[in-house]
């Protein structure tokens, strides 16, 4: 049976419709949304003593369910079919005497100015505007001119539709011109997994008398969780809030029914910012055999711990659900700019949402755990923040991590996943902590993170492997002497200070684009200058140009830890400016003969990754690289002669050689620290 339109244009024919109507018969046709979906919102804006008009009614039931619950009862529908008008004639005329059925065309109807209180649509528009063309903009139009005709001030226009995006587009930018009220509600879904629904949106345009000049224009959405309106500044942003929502019923209706084959991200807002409040990433686990307890679990990532593998990173994910051996597992980011009541308050907040991603096949009434490391959420706490105009915004974040360790944290929030700098925070001395409390008086906040950097720690992986490359540099002694070391890109200053510190004989330059980041090192890691150490705030092109137009060979050991401003460009690390040749020759023109040039690499482009490697060994004879495990970073280190290549057995000797210089008595030294382990997994290239 045909009952379908050859055509969309055909949605506005009456014959279409009485051939329609003739061939479904007496079944009810609903376009969408149920009376029980529906009924909560049509409640809000509806009144008993309301009247009521229905404009392409057909043969659904939802005035006869409307008019048999109460809610209002002085119902006039209208529709341009003969054949639907006479079917519900005689289904309701002898059972609901105050509801009429008038064959009537809404785009030209007979009835007064102000006639109604509330004029209903359920699909009708979504019928009528199937395309932009002139002709049928100019149907909608009179549609709306006479709808508004008819509407009293004050009174509702409600749309039922799917709110593709050019009819809502339509809908809200008309209504808000003429000075409406518009408002969109999300119609909460009936649960049914079995059969994909798109979601149901609710237009309210409440009239107003125009006001003349430029009256400011009231949006509105309600997503479904909420009754409290939240206000959105133009139709543009109403359209992308309403489109947001039609991609989460998307993505939880093609999860419920099939496994993941890719991860699936996933930002919960704010209810009253609409910032982001929480992360998800939906991680399948096919080798896992379901069993009752095992299908569905949530992860709550401790504050501040997002960025770690694990939790970063989709291999560390998978690697997650695996060993928790959950056929799905949900695992979920908390914002540093929101606040949380535990995980209490976290699993009352989440777990009605969280349960529209859950997988087919979940035993009803199922108990879904919560997950978390320690069974808790971790310690974020903001230090400081700002924004910087090379760097745009910052902040300075102290974290616990495992055990009772806090770190102080560098994040640019243009890349809010990736940690800028770190430093480890030494815990209080017994003494120091008595002193503390005499002074305040009282205990301190078992979340409260100690405040003093620990100069000696190098967080970071790649900064071990770089203090490792220094086993290159030639000379008998383990330990060189006077050392000349040039390093481009500050950050938190924890490189450069640990050079400083354990290279008692290096003086150390280092060149930052950023005067912000010389603040923030100074102020917040612990970073400090003295005849040693110098900062150049400089842009690194032109600082390494100048002095290759000068003095060569000035360095033993040249470092670049610099960041891309450019997120565009598939390599944060250098920017590329910095790994074209003409650049590079000028490196090679400052660096000693026997130095080395160590260069931290983050690039995911592969070709572009190759074209770096192939300038880089056009520049410099002897190349070895290093790969950070886990971690995109490459460590390169570069030589300008093929006679300081050394054999693995020789780096190995030089660099417990140098570990053992440098672990001196009084002077603390991480386990971490293994420069052999570091340079056993180099590769020459």
């Amino acid at each position: 049976m045909e009952l379908l339109p050859r055509s969309p244009g055909e949605f506005g024919s009456a014959r279409y419709w009485d051939r329609f109507f003739r061939q479904r018969g007496q079944r009810p046709f609903e376009w969408y949304g149920a009376f029980p979906e529906l009924c909560p919102v049509l409640h809000k804006y509806v009144r008993p003593r309301d009247k009521v008009l229905v404009v392409g009614c057909g043969n659904s039931e939802l005035s006869e369910q409307m008019y048999d619950v109460g809610m209002c009862q002085d119902i006039v529908n209208i529709d341009i079919s003969a054949a639907v008008i006479r079917q519900m004639q005689e289904r309701s005329t002898s059972t609901r005497p105050r509801m009429s059925y008038l064959l009537m065309d809404m785009l030209h109807m007979d009835f007064p100015d102000a006639h109604f209180q509330v004029v209903l649509d359920k699909g009708t528009l979504d019928a009528l505007l199937t395309d932009e063309e002139e002709a049928t903009l100019a149907k909608v139009d009179q549609m709306f001119a006479e709808i508004s005709r008819v509407l009293q001030v004050g009174g509702r226009y409600l749309c039922v539709s799917l709110a593709q995006a050019h009819v809502l587009k339509k809908a809200v930018e008309y209504f808000s011109q003429e000075g409406w009220v518009v408002r969109v509600h999300q119609v909460a879904s009936s649960g049914d997994k079995q059969q994909f629904v798109l979601p149901v949106f609710v237009y309210v345009m409440t009239k107003f008398r125009k006001i003349p000049g430029s009256a400011p224009q009231i949006l509105e959405i309600c997503p479904e969780e909420q009754d409290k309106p939240v206000r959105v500044e133009s139709a543009e942003g109403l359209v992308a809030a309403v489109k947001d929502r039609q991609h989460y019923a998307l993505v939880c209706s093609q999860i419920s029914k099939t496994p993941c084959r890719e991860q699936v991200s996933l930002d919960l807002c704010d209810k009253e910012s609409r910032k982001p409040r929480y992360t998800l990433h939906v991680v399948d686990s096919p080798s896992v055999k379901p069993s009752r307890d095992n299908h569905f679990a949530i992860f709550i990532i401790p504050q501040g711990r997002e960025t770690e593998w694990l939790f970063g990173t989709e291999e560390g994910r998978r690697q997650l659900a695996a060993s928790a051996s959950f056929g799905r597992l949900v695992t979920v980011a908390l914002h540093r700019e929101q606040h949380y009541e535990g995980m209490a308050g976290i699993q009352a907040e989440l777990s009605g949402k969280v349960m529209e991603l859950a997988p087919l096949g979940l035993p009803a009434r199922q108990q879904v755990p919560f997950l978390s490391v320690g069974g808790d959420i971790g310690v974020r706490t903001v230090r400081h923040c700002d924004t910087s105009a090379l760097s745009g915004e910052y902040v300075v974040e102290d974290v616990k991590g495992e055990g009772s360790c806090y770190f102080r944290r560098l994040i640019f929030l243009r890349n809010r996943n990736v940690v800028q700098s770190e430093a480890r925070l030494l815990a209080p001395t017994p003494l120091q902590g008595q002193k503390k409390r005499r002074k305040d008086k009282k205990k301190p906040s078992p979340a409260e993170p100690p405040g003093a950097i620990d100069k000696s720690y190098l967080c970071c992986e790649h900064h071990k492997a770089m203090v490792a490359g220094l086993c290159l540099l030639g000379g008998p002694d383990a330990l060189p002497g006077e050392l000349a070391v040039l390093v481009v890109g500050l950050g938190g200053g924890s490189l450069p200070l640990f050079v400083h510190d354990y290279f008692s004989q290096a003086c150390v330059a280092v060149v930052e684009i950023d005067p912000s980041m010389l603040e923030v090192a100074t102020h917040w890691f612990g970073f400090s200058q003295d005849d040693r150490m110098r900062v150049h705030v400089s842009d690194g092109l032109d600082y390494v140009a100048e002095l290759a137009a000068g003095a060569p060979a000035q360095y033993d050991a040249i470092m670049f830890d610099v960041d891309s401003k450019d997120l565009t460009v598939g390599m944060s690390c250098p920017p590329p400016a910095f790994v074209e040749k003409s650049f590079l020759q000028k490196v090679k023109t400052i660096l000693k003969p026997e130095g080395v040039f160590v260069l931290n690499l983050v690039c995911r482009d592969t070709q572009l990754k190759e074209s770096v490697l192939a300038t880089l060994r056009d520049v410099f004879p002897l190349l070895y690289t290093r790969r950070i495990e886990g971690e995109v970073n490459e460590i390169l280190f570069c030589q300008p002669g093929p006679e300081c290549q050394r054999g693995p057995a020789e780096l190995g000797a030089r660099a417990r050689a140098l570990e053992a210089a440098l672990r001196q008595p009084g002077r603390p030294w991480d386990s971490s620290y293994a420069l052999a382990d570091m340079l056993q997994a180099v590769q020459i290239l």
